[in-house]
This record gives C-alpha cells, sequence and structure tokens, in this order.
C-alpha cells in the first residue's frame, strides 16, 4: 500500500460517511476497510457527533476557509501514527490509529490525520461539492485534470437533462 492509496482510501470513506450522515450504509468497501483493521461496524447513530464534525471539514476544504473543524478532529481523536505492516508484504506503511479501536475512536483518529493531509494538499488530492441543483454530497476528484463536477452519474444525468429540456422549452 501506498502513502496515497491510503489517504485517498481514507478520505473516500470520510466523505462516504459525510454523504450518508451515518454509518448505517457504508458501502462493501468502507466495511472491508473496518474489517481489515478489526473495528466493529459502527450502530446505528453512534457517529453522529462524528460525521457532523467531518462534513464541516470536508466543507472547509472545498471552501478554502479555516479548517477549524480538522483542528477539533485532531484534539478530539489525536491520531496515534505507527508504521504496520498488517498485509504482512514486507512494506511497511504509516497508520493513524491502531487496529481494534471502538468505531468512533478509530475512525475519528484515521479521518483526522487524513484529512489534515488533505487540506494542507499533501498528497494532492482534491475534493468537490456536487454542482447538482440540491445535492449536498462531496467527492474525491481523481480526474486527470480535476474537474469533475458532480458525485456521481446520477447528478450529472438529472443536471444535463434538465439542462437540454430548459433549452428546448425555452423558459418557463
Amino acid at each position: 500500500m501506498t502513502y496515497i492509496d491510503y489517504i485517498g482510501n481514507v478520505t473516500r470513506f470520510a466523505v462516504e460517511l459525510a454523504n450518508a450522515e451515518d454509518a448505517d450504509e457504508l458501502s462493501p468497501e468502507s466495511r472491508r476497510l473496518l474489517t481489515e483493521h478489526a473495528v466493529e461496524q459502527p450502530k446505528a447513530g453512534e457517529l453522529t457527533r462524528l460525521v457532523a464534525l467531518v462534513r464541516e471539514a470536508l466543507q472547509q476544504i472545498v471552501d478554502a476557509t479555516p479548517p477549524d473543524a480538522i483542528r477539533t478532529l485532531i484534539a478530539d481523536y489525536p491520531p496515534d501514527l505507527h508504521l504496520s505492516d498488517h498485509d504482512n508484504t514486507g512494506t511497511w506503511h504509516i497508520h493513524f490509529a491502531r487496529d481494534g479501536l471502538a468505531p468512533g475512536q478509530w475512525i475519528g483518529q484515521v479521518v483526522a490525520a487524513s484529512l489534515a493531509h488533505v487540506a494542507t494538499s499533501d498528497p494532492g488530492l482534491t475534493l468537490g461539492r456536487c454542482a447538482a441543483r440540491g445535492c449536498r454530497n462531496f467527492f474525491v476528484d481523481q480526474s486527470r485534470n480535476r474537474t469533475r463536477r458532480f458525485c456521481g452519474n446520477t447528478c450529472a444525468s438529472r443536471t444535463t437533462v434538465a439542462a437540454y429540456r430548459a433549452r428546448r422549452h425555452g423558459p418557463a
């Protein structure tokens, strides 16, 4: 695992958590991330405060405003940097939390450290907020030229169809 992969995986996890607004509907990839680190699946409502703080942190990164929420995350969930070879490949990498912690603690620590890196443009991940009307979702933009505008195909298609209909039928 490379540094950029680890930061990217955790950042995508943070975005998914913030967009879902709870841990009830985590993707199989996110559930696998927790399982790989011996972290139990969070219970419904267990992460409410943490998710709100993560959402605020993402907002501050996207808006390029002072990262106060990230400072709070770091203070409330201080990362525990250590070297790990949990996949037994002989390739050591940095982890931000010890395996087996309670879900809120582990998630808080890894997300705090990862978003601190993203806020300082290290390792160069780009976050965005969906441009579709009414969508509040964030996304990690890994497109070649970093010009992604939507959280997914559904929002992109809905926006494209609405623009087409507006052009075709004129103002309502």
